[in-house]
């Protein structure tokens, strides 16, 4: 099949990119802590459903890999892993192997803010025109995806708290359609990446260069809706991105590095794969009639080359065991391995509902469920997706934490961002049975 195909509807750039609906893992997960017996039994690896799932998609050559990383509280985790970096090739895949994150960005964003919040040089309901001036008079479409020239003024101002729960009223080019889509387009607010390969649907525009940039030519667009009355899916955590460089005085990236992934161990995490580990990453693949085709192979990939901007909303790639070091911070309310990073306020904080009062979530992915920090919230459970795949969360009331990588896009080809959390639920449940 030619590459020309790629430009088939259901591999638009808007499908690739949004990162799929990830709905049931906080309902399927509202389990109770498991017993002694049970949590031996997980620690022994009987995790049945999951090693299934993963069994069954890599068998079937639907994916080239599936890892899974399953843990309790601060325990070491366990892997389920099958498959190679590449479809056909020998190097297997494994904890230490590299994935395009993509959405899953915006949960380690989220806690970025949170951060400065706990430090106060940020405030969670501050207006971020008090950081970025640009944005003290924002104006919003009179009607959603419509006329960008028939606008009126923002009743409110943009806050901290509206761009970490995608309540602040921006678009996502991923998202919008018209010409607000291609007001994006054409100034470059296109923050994520997919593949060198000249596609028609992933390679009709580029991103501006620079944090700083992006952030000054976004407040020139419209807003699709008044702040802080609807959830929508945005730019609002690249748009956190600057607001954090602003308040920390610190290059974003540079934050990340010496504020997250430094103290917490994450030393496979980064926007640019290094060269010389690039036999740890895997091959993005399209999924064209049920069929996987290489879509950003490894030696060739994006994701070697430097971003126009560390893209706080999907632009980091990182491992199974760096996510979960990720997770076990968050699931340690800020501790790992005797290293506080956070404080236990803040992470309590920033995986409770932080939506703000009045907001409205009908009709959209997370329709009846809340949202923390760059992340949905749901009976104790906080996490997100990413548009290759992956999927990760920790759940308190059972002292979980789980993670799953493999790599394909559109997400939506396969209903592995609802299924992960189900198996999951499925072996809980009989583990508790047991």
């Amino acid at each position: 099949m030619a590459y020309r195909d790629f430009a088939e509807p259901n591999l638009s750039r808007r499908s690739l990119l949004r990162g799929g609906a990830w709905l049931t893992a906080g309902a399927a997960l509202a389990a109770n802590p498991l017993g002694r017996s049970a949590m031996a039994q997980a620690a022994s690896g009987n995790w049945r459903n999951v090693a299934a799932m993963v069994d069954t998609y890599v068998g079937e050559r639907k994916v080239a890999n599936m890892i899974a990383a399953l843990g309790w509280g601060q325990n070491d985790p366990v892997y389920l892993a099958k498959g190679s970096l590449a479809l056909g090739g020998r190097a297997l895949a494994d904890a230490d192997s590299l994935y395009r994150i993509y959405s899953m960005t915006k949960p380690v964003t989220g806690m970025a803010a949170m951060m400065l919040i706990d430090e106060g040089r940020l405030g969670l309901d501050q207006p971020i025109a008090e950081l970025l001036p640009a944005y003290a008079n924002m104006m919003v479409q009179k009607t959603y995806d419509g006329s960008i020239t028939d606008l009126v003024p923002a009743e409110r101002p943009i806050t901290v708290r509206h761009l970490m729960t995608h309540t602040a009223g921006l678009g996502y080019g991923v998202v919008q359609n018209g010409p607000i889509k291609e007001y994006y387009e054409k100034y470059g607010l296109v923050p994520g990446q997919v593949t060198r390969l000249p596609l028609p649907e992933l390679s009709r525009a580029k991103s501006v260069k620079g944090l700083d940039k992006f952030a000054d030519r976004l407040a020139t667009a419209p807003l699709v809706l008044q702040p802080g009355t609807k959830w929508s899916y945005s730019v609002g955590l690249d748009l956190l991105g600057r607001v954090i460089e602003v308040a920390s005085g610190m290059a974003f990236d540079e934050f990340l590095r010496t504020r997250i992934f430094e103290p917490i161990g994450m030393t496979s995490t980064w926007f640019t794969v290094p060269e010389n580990q690039v036999d740890r990453l895997t091959t993005n693949y399209g999924i064209i009639g049920g069929v996987p085709l290489p879509l950003d192979p490894a030696r060739a990939s994006v994701y070697l080359d430097q971003p126009a901007f560390p893209f706080g909303g999907a632009g980091l790639v990182s491992s199974p065991r760096d996510y979960d070091r990720f997770l076990r911070m968050l699931l340690g309310y800020g501790a790992i391995d005797g290293t506080r990073v956070m404080s236990e306020a803040a992470v309590r904080l920033g995986t409770s509902d932080l939506l703000p009062e009045g907001a409205t979530t009908e009709g959209t992915w997370i329709a009846g469920q809340g949202f923390g920090a760059g992340g949905r919230v749901t009976n104790g459970a906080y996490g997100w997706g990413g548009a290759a795949g992956t999927v990760a969360f920790v759940n308190y009331p059972a002292n979980l934490r789980a993670t799953l990588m493999t790599q394909y896009m559109p997400s939506e080809a396969y209903p592995i961002h609802e299924g992960f959390p189900v198996a999951v639920a499925k072996d809980l449940a009989a583990m508790q049975g047991a």
